[in-house]
């Protein structure tokens, strides 16, 4: 395919005429995963031992020494007396890990040297570039050892929620359309600031179909929208897209991004072959609007909760998939230690993703911020650790478990079982007859095929007889006691060979003191044959045979092996020689020879059954263990130091009326489960209502979405927070009551005018609030990685709309490399953790590996690079421009109208039709079309919504 290259001066006039966003355009934010690794790391390490005398407080309290602040970045960038504390990239040329690690006069701390482990972790953060968080002003908060229950009751996350009394707010212009508006108005009176305007009805119909379908709307949709007379055009339009399949594609990979969704390890690349199946679970899920408290009961315990039908087992089943997806280091050899890191890997995906705590920092220590122990982390790991979730191996594996079918299915599927362990009895069988057994002395009889013993063998020198290996056919095995080499010799012939196909074995005794390279000959009609033999490696067939091959015999020619003890090192054994009939019609005078026939006949057959029969389905879950027991409190988080025992149970600080009682019989997942759903939790609908928000608005109401503890962020808006708590969980026969609908959560929030208002705000308001903590207005939303995908594969109208199913071959083994031509919607493309495909990368898709409830939205150069150079972009905007040269348009100002409507959503300023029409002069073809399109791929406004 061809593809035009718009002239440099031409593509930027296009690209530069589209307005740039009205933010600031800044580097990448951290990765998540490398401000998970500083929180959990480095920021214990340094508040523990280094903030006394390092910090803002210490300067306050007269105590700052040398000058050095390591309460912030910027403190430990610049450094202090002696200079600059860390270089980012360069630990061996950062003084804070040169004086860590005593190498130099000063040594840091002066209490002594820390653990060799944490100056690795101190390696590897300044390796990364010393990740902080981005917040201008401390780094560290004042040093503290948790806070106690009680203390932590008193925080505001740690309450239940209490319905707050809605405000009376001045509506002038019906200002306020529901409750929302009230608590946001309130809010802004009591600055003195005023919102926002409403958006016009083109802007608030692009931002409600990106927002709840994650496509645009087309023209046409727009239009409808725009002329729309009736007075619920907005209600009627909100209800059509919440109804609509794409909504639980868009808000699936909301989730997708909590649940840390991936379809493959980062260790050799192993592949999931059914993470699909989750994927498609959560979208269902979704669009069928399953109760939020139901979603959390079915990722946690799905596999033990009670079905009325096979579909909803079987998604209950998969649902459990949620607990597996981690990123887990198979090949780990300490399998106590990998099934403690399986379990705190979900403690951390679990009370993250639902409850918005970093629990998991308490694994070696009482949390140092928040009131979480030590032992209510390893009563919550107790639950867990009685979920198996790995069959172990010297390459640890996940569980997979079969699903249930319908009746009429299943009744196929327990045939063809049946079948295939009939067939494998047979072979069990036939492999007994045979004399597979390698384990101890095989009478010659028993071997199948014409025997020669060692006994039968013509012998040149002295060969002495041994049993000292107890593995060997008929009295024994003979060996040339590793001498004479050169002057021994075996020849192994049978009395008679029947003419046809044979296979010929040798057997010998193996071991470490043989010959690595034994020359044996074999005699047929085709001559002569040399084959080498190692002794040192146990025979291959049975562990008593290897194979000379296949050889043609005829009657009275030469049929014989001869073994050479010429050229060895080390002792030469032999056995007996073996002539396996492979002539189907020759039978031969003893039925063993049929039965290694008949052995393969019925393993060909078991091989074709297994491919061509049915094939049961199978999805990641987990089991119970089949011994359920509390687990110890793990000194400093080592699973060889073990403590106290901590009964299982949930995190206390959060524990109100009467939670439920785990059974001793039973893992506790269905009770973590009640506990986590339950109106008695202060956490689970606080979280749950912020994400959405957050998603929807752009912001959260607190805006740390993972992280609700002490060193989160306060919410903007508290009594709003829990009005909508509690408005979610209560049922729906209460007045609002949503009964944890997430449906009916969105419809509530899009339909407030908070929701509404354009992203030009009033400027005192702007200037009062320029973060807009307060939501005076609307934040202008990049638009996430696989919007941008989607959007371009809409505009080309190219984008598959198929639904659900595995994305990738069965075959696949390892993700190294994989790369996809599929134009389906962005969710759907394999999401391997060594293969992430490159645009999703490129735009800030969320890390697989850990929760991430807020994505990054750095504006950077490779962004901009990949618009303009990409051969996707490029075929992308080629595929455009034949969809618009293929519409019927008067002249070439409606098709850049049309070009503009269809990328941007709107029609094009005077400016950009001057340069358009200039460069469209005389040339309007494929090519040109494909070059404005390109344009318009690449300008930042394509990649935002107001």
């Amino acid at each position: 395919m061809r593809f035009a290259v718009l002239s440099v001066p031409a593509l930027f006039a296009l690209v530069l005429f589209t307005p740039v966003e009205p933010t600031t355009v800044r580097a990448a934010d951290p990765d998540p995963a490398a401000l998970e690794f500083f929180e959990k790391k480095i920021r214990p390490v340094l508040v523990e031992h280094c903030a006394a005398c390092h910090s803002a407080d210490a300067e306050k309290n007269k105590k700052l020494k040398g000058g050095l602040f390591i309460d912030s970045r910027e403190g430990m960038l610049k450094g202090g007396d002696s200079g600059p504390a860390v270089v980012p990239g360069k630990p061996t040329d950062s003084l804070l890990l040169k004086t860590m690690k005593y190498d130099g006069d000063v040594q840091m701390p002066p209490k002594g040297k820390l653990p060799a482990a944490v100056l690795k972790d101190f390696e590897k953060w300044i390796a990364m570039g010393a990740p902080a968080p981005q917040t201008g002003g401390t780094a560290l908060p004042k040093k503290q050892v948790g806070l106690s229950i009680e203390e932590g009751r008193k925080f505001w996350a740690y309450k239940l929620p209490v319905r707050p009394l809605v405000p009376k707010v001045q509506n002038p212009e019906g200002k306020a359309r529901n409750e929302i508006d009230a608590f946001v108005l309130a809010a802004l009176d009591a600055k003195g600031l005023k919102p926002a305007p409403e958006a016009d009805r083109a802007t608030l119909v692009r931002r409600l179909y990106y927002d709840l379908t994650g496509l645009p709307p087309t023209p046409e949709e727009v239009d409808a929208f725009v002329t729309a007379k009736a007075p619920d055009a907005y209600e009627k339009l909100v209800d059509r897209l919440l109804a609509s399949p794409e909504f639980g594609v868009r808000w699936g990979r909301h989730w997708l991004d909590i649940a840390r969704f991936a379809e493959s390890v980062t260790l050799r690349g192993f592949v999931y072959p059914h993470a699909w199946r989750y994927r498609d679970y959560v979208i269902d899920s979704f669009n069928a609007d399953v109760p939020f408290d139901r979603f959390i009961r079915e990722q946690l315990a799905g596999d033990l909760l009670p079905a009325a039908t096979t579909d909803e087992r079987k998604r209950q089943l998969v649902a459990t998939t949620f607990l597996q997806l981690g990123n887990t280091n198979l090949e780990e050899q300490d399998k106590k230690a990998l099934r403690m890191d399986v379990v705190d890997e979900q403690l951390d995906v679990i009370t993250k993703g639902f409850l918005g705590q970093t629990v998991t920092c308490a694994r070696c220590h009482d949390h140092k911020f928040d009131p979480i122990p030590t032992k209510d982390y390893y009563a919550l790991a107790g639950i867990l650790r009685n979920v198996k979730a790995m069959e172990h191996a010297n390459v640890s594996k996940w569980i997979e478990v079969p699903l249930p079918a319908a009746p009429a299915t299943e009744l196929a599927l327990k045939e063809h079982e049946t079948a295939v362990a009939s067939l494998q009895a047979r072979i069990a069988t036939a492999k007994k007859v045979a004399g597979t057994t390698a384990a101890g002395a095989l009478a010659v009889k028993d071997v199948p095929g014409i025997v020669v013993d060692d006994a039968q063998a013509k012998k040149v020198g002295d060969w002495v007889p041994s049993t000292f290996n107890k593995t060997f056919i008929g009295a024994g095995y003979i060996h040339d006691s590793d001498g004479g080499k050169g002057q021994k010799t075996l020849t192994f012939q049978p009395d008679a060979v029947p003419p046809g196909k044979f296979e010929v074995r040798l057997a010998y005794s193996p071991g470490t003191n043989r010959a690595a390279k034994v020359t044996v000959h074999v005699f047929s009609a085709d001559g002569e044959t040399e084959i080498g033999v190692d002794m040192t490696k146990t025979p291959s067939i049975d562990g008593r045979f290897v194979s000379l091959g296949e050889y043609r015999f005829e009657k009275g020619g030469q049929a014989y092996v001869m073994i050479s003890n010429e050229g060895t090192k080390g002792h030469v054994t032999a056995d007996a020689v073996v002539f396996l009939s492979l002539d189907k019609n020759e039978q031969g005078s003893k039925p063993a020879r049929a039965e290694t026939n008949t052995l393969k006949a019925l393993e060909a057959e078991l091989k074709k059954l297994q491919t061509t029969g049915p094939k049961r389905e199978m999805a990641m879950s987990v089991v119970e263990e089949s011994v359920i027991e509390d687990t110890k409190v793990h000194v400093r988080g080592s699973v060889h130091n073990l403590g106290e025992v901590a009964p299982r149970g949930f995190v206390t600080v959060a524990l109100y009326g009467t939670p439920p009682t785990v059974s001793k019989n039973h893992s506790g997942r269905a009770e973590l489960a009640d506990w986590i759903a339950s109106k008695d939790n202060p956490l689970t609908a606080r979280v749950a209502v912020n994400r959405v928000w957050h998603w929807l608005l752009g912001a959260g109401l607190v805006r740390t979405v993972d992280n609700f503890g002490t060193t989160g962020e306060l919410p903007s808006h508290p009594e709003l927070l829990d009005h909508l708590a509690i408005l979610f969980q209560n049922p729906t026969d209460h007045a609002n009551g949503m009964g944890w609908s997430t449906k009916k959560l969105v419809r509530y929030i899009v339909l407030s005018r908070t929701y509404r208002q354009s992203t030009t705000g009033d400027a005192a308001t702007v200037t009062a609030d320029p973060e807009n903590q307060l939501f005076g207005r609307a934040n202008r939303k990049r638009l996430e990685a696989e919007e941008i995908r989607d959007t371009v594969l809409t505009v080309s109208a190219q984008l598959d709309s198929t639904r659900g199913g595995p994305t990738f071959p069965d075959s696949l083994a390892a993700d190294y490399g994989h790369k996809t031509n599929s134009t389906r919607r962005s969710v759907y493309l394999p999401q391997f953790r060594n293969a992430m495909p490159e645009m999703l990368e490129v735009f800030d898709a969320a890390d697989p590996s850990i929760t991430t409830g807020k994505r990054n939205t750095g504006t950077v150069a490779p962004q901009a690079l990949f618009m303009m150079n990409h051969p996707f972009v490029l075929e992308q905007a080629d595929h455009s421009a034949t969809r618009l040269l293929r519409e019927k348009h008067p002249d070439d100002a409606a098709r850049l109208t049309r070009a503009y409507r269809f990328a941007l959503g709107r029609e094009p300023t005077s400016g950009e039709r001057k340069v358009a029409e200039r460069f469209l002069k005389g040339k309007s073809d494929q090519d040109s079309w494909t070059a404005v399109f390109h344009a318009l791929f690449a300008s930042a406004e394509f990649r935002y919504v107001n």
